[in-house]
């Protein structure tokens, strides 16, 4: 039991280490060792499981497989940031955290379990509902964006237009509005 906390400390500071470092850009070999240093963390994490029994042995396993899920998920995020990726990351919670529910619904017997199983079911269809409400919004909201630089670009060039400013500058200065 004391070297299972002890793997799991480690799992939980590996983790911590590599979200701190995955809010920078990563370039392909970064991202290639994060992908190795996860699936090593699984590996650590999946040993420490082999002292536990039954039941709790696989809810164990379903939690490191979820963690390692997860973060290869949060990786491709940050590797390849888009509304895609981060919808991909949250569904992919989703699922982790049902599989690990419903191993500790195993636990169960009768209505109990049936009751276990049906709040994992909700909770996991809230956390879907979410994620899509989060890609909606984002994807409304880039729009939204889009427009509102075009309009800023268009109100700059009328701007222009009307203090005679000479076309190179006014174009020029056009361009930077696009940009921002």
């Amino acid at each position: 039991m004391k070297n299972f906390n002890i793997s799991m400390i480690a799992l939980a500071i590996g983790l911590a280490f590599s979200a701190g470092v995955m809010a920078e850009s990563l370039s392909k070999n970064q991202y290639e060792s994060h992908v190795k240093n996860i699936e090593a963390e699984y590996k650590v994490a999946k040993v420490g499981c082999d002292s536990f029994a039954g039941n709790a042995n696989d809810i164990c396993v379903a939690e490191a497989k979820g963690k390692t899920s997860i973060a290869k998920a949060e990786l491709e995020a940050s590797y390849k940031p888009s509304v895609k990726t981060r919808y991909d990351a949250r569904i992919t919670k989703a699922d982790a955290d049902y599989t690990v529910a419903i191993e500790k619904c195993d636990d169960k017997a009768g209505n109990d379990k049936d009751v276990c199983v049906k709040e994992a079911e909700a909770a996991k269809v809230h956390q879907i509902a979410d994620a899509k409400t989060n890609m909606k919004t984002s994807k409304a909201n880039a729009v939204a964006n889009e427009e509102s630089d075009d309009a800023n670009a268009k109100a700059t060039k009328k701007r222009l237009m009307r203090i005679r400013v000479p076309r190179q500058i006014s174009a020029m200065l056009i361009k930077i509005g696009r940009a921002h």
